[in-house]
């Protein structure tokens, strides 16, 4: 208690002495600022304060505690999807969680692949041996999700000890990878996302961005009764052969079979005592003179509301499985899995705690769109954000964006992440990107003319940039190949040629660690400052007489006339889908790791007309599970009080309830 703590944040000079001569630190429970000889110790992290699902959160110091901790538990509701992605914008905890899980495959021992399918991978390791590592193929979770895992090597690649061979269902390139990075506007649209409804794109459904595998079990056991044995068979009394299709000769269903509520997937019967026969069984015993079987069909069926694919069948004998329990002589097991795909009502969230139940899903042609045509994948309500004071994921959507249109994976640590100035800067360089980009292809089409080269085999604007590109930036010492291949690779040789014809320095603006390292807080000023003088140039306006301090505000000034937003905010001009007219305001617009949550409609909805009742009230039971009716209580008898309804208020607490 006595010793003064530094903060794992504080800078540190070449010989690890602090560079601010009053360093931040806590005493006693108490922060000061203290002098450097009297600080005893230092964290080790900043993030050393929070758990492992909090670290996961980016930009987790702007956001309000009660989100935080939403956004945390979400996490662990997420459902694992077909297709996982990693998110843009990380933490640098993901690696970590992901390998911690115990999910993620990786190598014991260095050596090379000598053989990976989607059932094993097998390395020989460099003393000789060889080691089988098995994949988990369609497995069903606690759940009732699916844990699959997927090679990433190939054979022939040469891996080193930890490295990571093969993902699983919830992580992407040994990464945690728990949903999507989708392209989000906050905006209102049509009344479509008020109270945290969200609307998503079609795309998404099309795309099966957010599809997920569900693998149901479904159990069946045959007993020894006091009346005899209860037998799995084919031979199901009152079932047409219709129902027995799918059906092999001891009564379970194949593999493969599609199955929809109420089909049968075991045929079991049971013997049931003498029973007083009725007239009809009379007259039928008189006329073929036979003793009808006295049992009756306990078959297992699909449940209401569920849906699917036979992937598993398995039998357990009490010749081979002792441990079953007393009197039960067989028990058959059935997997059914189905694909569901995103669908009103499902529940979506970020990683802020900023969750919401979709409430369409919108034509892609009506979605509104950016300035190159991009429709955007999902619109919030920015409503959502001030009172909730969650505002991590406008930062997680500006970088976002940033990084996708630079090409990179960010990782920004909690309470050590990146700063709004810096965000900023990398929005301008995203944007100058894009205005060289494009400068390219508009250049390309009059190369081509000149040339006269064949235009009838270009698809498009790509096709006839990279014929250009190809020309223009061999000479000076660029990769063809690389060109040819690697988009990330063109767009920045593009930018830097670009800036240099500008009569820019583009080592200044992006050094040559950029891609990989923190970019000096000079480099950010800079680039900031020749954005504002680009974006002016590009809207009609000279700049390049304007000193630093005035062209801030000139930059601010030019936007508020002429309406177009500054490639610092974050925020764009977006167009009305339906119209093709640009809305009025613009639009704050970014790449945000969304996530489906657990609480799927399908597992929700529920119909009933009539069904089991109780023994004790003759009321129907409740719940889904149950296959219950819908609570009518005190509050909704005065509705219909109110409404005048009295038949149907008769009908409801009499006939529909418990009067018999």
């Amino acid at each position: 208690e006595q010793a003064s703590i530094a903060q794992a944040s504080s800078e540190l000079n070449v010989v690890g002495e602090f560079q601010n001569p009053r360093p931040s630190a806590r005493r006693a429970e108490e922060f000061q600022f203290s002098q450097p000889e009297q600080i005893t110790y230092m964290d080790v992290s900043p993030k050393q304060i929070v758990g492992v699902s909090a670290a996961l959160i980016p930009f987790l110091e702007h956001d309000d505690a009660n989100r935080a901790l939403m956004g945390s538990n979400m996490q662990r509701q997420a459902v694992p999807l077909v297709r996982p992605e990693a998110p843009v914008i990380g933490t640098g905890m993901e690696w970590q969680a992901a390998i911690d899980s115990g999910q993620v495959v990786t190598a014991r021992k260095a050596g090379e692949v000598v053989s990976s399918t989607s059932a094993e991978i097998v390395v020989q390791e460099e003393d000789g041996t060889r080691r089988t590592y098995h994949l988990r193929k369609y497995n069903r979770s606690n759940q009732s999700t699916c844990i699959d895992q997927r090679p990433v090597v190939f054979k022939g690649d040469v891996v080193e000890a930890g490295a990571v061979l093969a993902d699983s269902s919830s992580t992407q390139g040994g990464e945690l990878a728990l949903g999507q990075n989708v392209v989000v506007a906050y905006m209102s649209w049509e009344g479509g996302n008020f109270e945290d409804a969200i609307l998503v794109s079609e795309r998404l459904v099309q795309d099966d961005k957010y599809t997920s595998i569900h693998i149901e079990k479904h159990e069946v056991d045959a007993r020894e009764t006091k009346l005899g044995p209860e037998e799995i068979t084919r031979d199901i009394p009152n079932v047409g052969e219709d129902a027995l299709k799918d059906l092999d000769e001891e009564g379970i269903i194949r593999i493969g079979a599609e199955v929809t509520p109420g089909d049968i997937l075991v045929g079991k019967i049971t013997p049931k005592g003498e029973t007083e026969l009725t007239p009809e069984e009379k007259l039928l015993r008189a006329i073929f003179g036979e003793k009808a079987r006295e049992v009756k069909d306990s078959s297992l069926r699909l449940p209401h509301g569920e849906r699917g694919k036979v992937v598993d069948v398995k039998v357990f004998d009490r010749d081979e499985h002792r441990d079953m329990s007393a009197g039960v002589e067989k028990i058959v097991r059935v997997s059914v899995a189905q694909r569901r795909r995103l669908t009103e009502g499902d529940k979506m969230a970020g990683r802020h705690g900023n969750k919401g139940v979709i409430s369409k899903v919108v034509p892609v042609e009506d979605m509104p769109f950016l300035e190159d045509g991009t429709p955007v994948d999902i619109i919030l309500n920015p409503l959502g954000v001030p009172g909730r004071m969650n505002i991590g994921q406008i930062l997680e959507a500006h970088l976002g964006w940033a990084s996708m249109r630079l090409g990179f994976k960010v990782e920004t640590p909690v309470f050590d992440g990146a700063k709004e100035d810096e965000i900023e800067a990398e929005l301008s360089r995203a944007w100058l990107l894009d205005l060289a980009w494009a400068a390219a292809a508009k250049r390309a089409w009059e190369y081509l003319e000149e040339a006269n080269i064949d235009q009838e085999e270009l698809v498009d604007d790509d096709d006839a940039r990279l014929i250009y590109l190809l020309d223009w930036l061999e000479p000076l010492g660029y990769d063809p190949e690389q060109i040819f291949g690697d988009v990330v690779y063109a767009r920045h040789a593009t930018l830097r040629e670009w800036l240099k014809e500008r009569g820019y320095d583009p080592d200044a603006l992006m050094p040559p660690t950029y891609m990989s390292h923190r970019t000096s807080r000079e480099a950010n000023v800079l680039t900031r400052e020749v954005a504002l003088r680009e974006w002016m140039h590009h809207h009609g306006e000279d700049a390049s007489d304007l000193e630093s301090t005035e062209l801030e505000k000139a930059a601010q000034a030019m936007s508020m006339k002429i309406g177009w937003p500054l490639p610092t905010t974050g925020k764009q001009k977006l167009f009305d889908g339906k119209t093709g007219e640009a809305y009025d305001s613009s639009v704050t617009i970014g790449v945000v790791q969304m996530l489906k949550l657990h609480h799927l409609v399908e597992d929700k909805v529920h119909a009933r007309s009539t069904g089991p009742y109780s023994l004790v009230t003759q009321q129907p039971l409740g719940g889904k599970a149950q296959f219950g009716g819908q609570r009518f209580g005190e509050m909704e008898v005065w509705a219909l009080e109110a409404y005048g309804a009295a038949h149907i208020l008769q009908e409801m607490l009499t006939v529909k309830s418990d009067d018999v």
